[in-house]
C-alpha cells in the first residue's frame, strides 16, 4: 500500500490530522506506531458515539500499528472539565475500578486484541510524589492553560475555575509521554489536551506525537452529540431489537454520517450506495445493511438476523411510509406524556383524542402497541404511529 492510499485511511472521517508531514515521516520507519486513545471511565458501559475513536484504531491496528487503549483511571478521579462551563464531578476509585473492568470486556468488540495493549494511567501517576506533580504543572503557565476555550470562557465569565482542573490537561499531556505515542486521538473537544501532549513530549526530550481528532459523532437526534444523559444514544450493550429500532430511527440525511464514521465498509461502496439511493434506491434498505452490520459486530450474525427478522415483522414489512415526517417535540421538565407528545407532533387533535386512540389500541411507539396512558417518555426519538396512516419519526428533547 502506498503512503498516499494509507493517509486516506488514517484520514478516512477524521476532522484534523496534525501534523501530516511529520506522521509521513512516522510512516517511513517501516515500523508499527504506537495508537494512543485515552477514555475516561465515567460509566459502566460505551455508546456509538464512543466507538468512533475506536474504529479508527482498528483502521491502524489493520495497518500493522500498535493500539495504547489507555483507561483514564487517575484522571477519572480528578475530573475533566465538560465544555459546559462547570467541572465534572470526580468519581471514587471503586466507580473507576468498576466502570474500568466494564470497559475492557466491551472494547474487544472492535478491537484487535492481539494489536491492543490496555493501560491505566495510575500505574505512572501513583508514582508521583508532591515534588513530581510540581514540577509537571511548572512546564506551563496560567495564560497557556486560558488559551483552552472553556477555561477561556469561564474566566471572563467571572466563573471559578478549580486549581485542580488544570492538572488534568497536563496528566492526560504526560500520558503521552510515559507511553511514548506516536500517534494520538481524540474527540474535536479534546485538541487542548491532545496538542499539550505534544508539547510534554518535547519537553522531556521525545520526538513529538501526531494528533488526530475525531468528530463528535450526532446522537438519534441528529443535533446533539450522542449521550446518554441526552437519550439519543445507541448503547454497544444495547439488546440487538433495541440497536436495530434505534438505529432504523435514524434520519436518511444522518445515515450517510454515521456510514462513514461507524461502518468498516469502503468509501468506494458507500459512494456507489449514494449514487443508488440518488437514482431512486429506498435509503432504509441501506440503513438495514448497517444496522446489520453493527449488530454483527457488537453481537453476532445471526443476532443480527433475527433483529431484522423481528423487525420486519413488527412493523408488516412495507407499513411504513417511505416519506414519514420528521418532528420535534419539546419536554420542558425532562418527560413527556405520551398524550401529550401524540398532541404536540400533530399526530391527534387533543390529548383527548390521544388517549381515546391509546384505549381503542392504535398508538404504537416503534411498532409496539401502546395501553398505558400514564406514559412518560424521556428524550428519546421513536417512530410514533396512530391509526393505520397517521406517522413520524419524532425527535423528543
Amino acid at each position: 500500500m502506498s503512503q498516499q492510499e494509507t493517509l486516506e485511511i488514517i484520514k478516512r472521517g477524521a476532522d484534523e490530522l496534525l501534523l501530516e508531514t511529520e506522521l509521513l515521516k512516522k510512516l517511513a520507519q517501516n515500523r508499527p506506531l504506537r495508537i494512543k486513545a485515552g477514555f475516561d471511565p465515567t460509566a459502566p458501559d460505551l455508546h456509538l458515539g464512543h466507538t468512533v475513536l475506536l474504529n479508527k484504531m482498528r483502521q491502524l491496528q489493520d495497518l500493522g500499528h500498535h493500539a495504547l487503549f489507555l483507561i483514564g483511571d487517575f484522571t477519572g478521579m480528578i475530573g475533566d472539565p465538560t465544555g459546559k462551563n462547570a467541572t465534572r464531578p470526580p468519581l471514587t476509585r471503586e466507580q473507576v475500578l468498576a466502570n474500568a473492568e466494564s470497559y475492557r470486556e466491551q472494547v474487544f468488540k472492535v478491537l484487535d486484541p492481539a494489536k491492543t495493549e490496555v493501560v491505566f494511567n495510575s500505574t505512572w501517576m501513583d508514582k508521583f510524589t508532591a515534588v513530581d506533580l510540581i514540577r509537571l504543572a511548572a512546564t506551563h503557565t496560567v495564560a497557556q492553560m486560558l488559551e483552552r476555550d472553556d477555561f477561556s470562557k469561564r474566566y471572563k465569565g467571572n466563573q471559578p475555575i478549580a486549581i485542580h482542573e488544570f492538572i488534568y490537561p497536563l496528566v492526560q499531556g504526560y500520558d503521552s509521554v510515559a507511553l511514548k505515542a506516536d500517534i494520538e486521538l481524540g474527540g474535536t473537544d479534546q485538541k487542548f489536551n491532545l496538542l499539550m501532549g505534544r508539547e510534554l513530549q518535547k519537553h522531556f526530550g521525545q520526538p513529538s506525537q501526531c494528533v488526530l481528532t475525531m468528530p463528535l459523532l450526532e446522537g438519534l437526534d441528529g443535533v446533539n452529540k450522542m449521550s446518554k444523559s441526552l437519550g439519543n444514544y445507541v448503547g454497544i450493550t444495547d439488546t440487538p431489537q433495541e440497536m436495530f429500532g434505534k438505529l432504523m430511527s435514524v434520519s436518511d440525511v444522518l445515515m450517510w454520517r454515521y456510514l462513514e464514521l461507524l461502518s468498516f465498509e469502503s468509501l468506494a461502496t458507500i459512494a456507489k450506495w449514494r449514487e443508488e439511493v440518488a437514482d431512486g434506491r429506498n435509503p432504509r434498505d441501506i440503513k438495514v445493511l448497517m444496522a446489520q452490520e453493527l449488530i454483527t459486530r457488537f453481537h453476532s450474525k445471526p443476532a443480527a438476523t433475527d433483529a431484522l427478522a423481528e423487525f420486519e415483522a413488527r412493523f408488516q414489512k412495507g407499513v411504513l411510509p417511505d416519506d414519514m415526517p420528521e418532528i420535534s417535540v419539546v419536554c420542558t421538565d425532562g418527560h413527556i406524556g405520551i398524550a401529550h407528545m401524540l398532541k404536540q407532533a400533530d399526530l391527534v387533535a387533543s390529548t383527548s383524542e390521544a388517549l381515546r386512540m391509546i384505549d381503542a389500541g392504535a398508538v404504537k411507539l416503534d411498532g409496539e402497541k401502546i395501553s398505558d396512558k400514564a406514559l412518560q417518555l424521556k428524550a428519546c426519538v421513536v417512530v410514533a404511529q396512530v391509526g393505520k396512516r397517521k406517522f413520524g419519526r419524532v425527535t423528543i428533547s
